[in-house]
């Protein structure tokens, strides 16, 4: 077991952690806690953590390259995105497995350097294909049962820093993505 910011982490995940060259995120449930509001206009609302979005910048500054894969379609996830710097942003998707292989094609990378964070059953298909495969805390219990790392921290509260820290952590690029000196 090696000691991570939130809990100890096992060797095999911080292993595959520092394998990593992208994140993929699924939205509703991980970068939000899954609850969608919606206005009597029909306008929709999410909350995001601010946290979670400091991960990101956080892991783009030292090279990774990062994306969403969603089935849902936002307006708002399309500029939280934006605004984070994530360019690939996929929305709508039922199948996550064929924006997933665009992905592997177009970093020219393997499966096992992607890590996804996920929350539900629709996440289980490219879970079960990638090198690290992530659940929220909060996530379905079948889920999470099929994930190498559960986050000590809830979908929509950091979670997705939590991995994000983990992945600078392994590959010893913590300090120079937070501006520290080593």
């Amino acid at each position: 077991m090696r000691q991570g910011l939130y809990g100890p982490v096992a060797e095999a995940v911080w292993q595959k952690a520092a394998n990593i060259k992208l994140l993929i995120c699924d939205v509703d449930g991980v970068f939000s806690d899954g609850r969608i509001y919606l206005s009597n206009s029909g306008e929709e609302l999410k909350a995001f953590h601010t946290r979670d979005g400091f991960g990101i910048r956080s892991l783009l500054s030292t090279g990774f390259h990062i994306a969403v894969i969603t089935g849902r379609q936002s307006q708002l996830v399309e500029n939280r995105m934006t605004a984070l710097g994530v360019e690939d942003i996929y929305q709508g998707i039922d199948d996550k497995l064929v924006p997933f292989a665009a992905l592997l094609s177009k970093y020219q990378l393997t499966a096992d350097q992607v890590a996804y964070i996920g929350d539900d059953m629709v996440d289980l298909p490219v879970m079960q294909q990638v090198g690290l495969a992530v659940c929220v805390a909060d996530g379905h219990p079948y889920v999470r049962q099929h994930a190498d790392m559960i986050t000590q921290v809830p979908g929509g509260y950091g979670a997705v820093r939590e991995l994000t820290d983990l992945l600078l952590m392994s590959q010893d690029k913590f300090d120079a993505a937070h501006g520290m000196s080593i």
